[in-house]
């Protein structure tokens, strides 16, 4: 199986990329592809820029999703939303394909420093991709990430059980 994953964010240093990282370990025998949304850099979206031609990197970020049986996002929240590096990418992809995530099955993930662990654009998320064939199987957010994670992994049991529960499930929705 082909899992596409990603994190939401054109940080150097994401802690949504570290979240992301540490779930993929956990499907062994399944072929990883981890995006770095930086390798899709391209103009902000406007309805001009659309009249003059979709950039190539929009076009290369849809066939990724097209070649991916499915989806990890580690979302990261800007200000309670989506990244601008992000929406740009997902503004663009939707104009390309307006069933942009193509119903795949996709685990959202969000962490941050504080206690909600990026709730917002879970919630923000979880509202707006299925419109845009977002078929969310699981989700799960880690608050507090520099409390409750280091070397690689959650380091609270109870949240660590909780994750390993949404991995499990997901695995089991792919099968």
């Amino acid at each position: 199986m082909n899992i596409l994953a990603f994190a939401a964010t054109n940080s150097s240093t994401s802690i949504n990329l570290e979240l992301v990282k540490s779930v993929t370990t956990q499907f062994e025998g399944h072929n990883i592809n981890i995006l770095d949304i930086n390798d899709y850099e391209m103009p902000i979206y406007s309805q001009d820029r659309n009249n003059q031609g979709v950039p190539q990197q929009a076009l290369d970020f849809n066939q990724a999703i097209l070649n991916a049986d499915a989806i990890i996002i580690g979302l990261a929240e800007h200000n309670g939303t989506f990244s601008t590096a992000f929406k740009n990418i997902f503004d663009w992809g939707s104009r390309v394909e307006k069933n942009f995530f193509q119903n795949k099955p996709m685990m959202l993930l969000s962490t941050s420093p504080g206690p909600r662990g990026g709730q917002s654009v879970m919630d923000n998320a979880s509202s707006i991709f299925p419109y845009f064939g977002g078929n969310i199987k699981c989700q799960f957010s880690l608050p507090s990430f520099q409390d409750n994670f280091s070397n690689g992994s959650i380091n609270t049991p109870e949240l660590a059980s909780q994750l390993t529960e949404k991995i499990n499930s997901f695995k089991q929705q792919l099968s």
